[in-house]
């Protein structure tokens, strides 16, 4: 289970900038597509709301691979009373 999890969290510290770019790149594409000033404005607000929310979140995953990857959750408490 402990190789698992630790191989599981390489694939959070992947997903994460893999994630953060695949939005980068349609955030580009998306903008480029757009006829007129007000569409731009409002495409470029739309997405800088999107990749504003989500990189807090690509960064959470990849900080809980980084843990996962480093072996700190091989030993969890079995029940609330152990963590206090």
């Amino acid at each position: 289970m402990n190789a698992i999890k630790k191989f599981l969290g390489l694939g959070w510290m992947v997903l994460g900038p893999l994630a953060m770019t695949f939005l980068f790149i349609q955030a580009i594409d998306k903008v480029g597509l757009t006829h007129t000033s007000i569409e731009r404005t409002n495409t470029i607000l739309q997405w800088g709301i999107i990749l504003f929310i989500f990189f807090p979140i690509s960064l959470g995953l990849m900080i809980f691979g980084f843990y996962a990857w480093k072996g700190e959750y091989e030993k969890l408490p079995e029940s609330l009373e152990e963590i206090s």
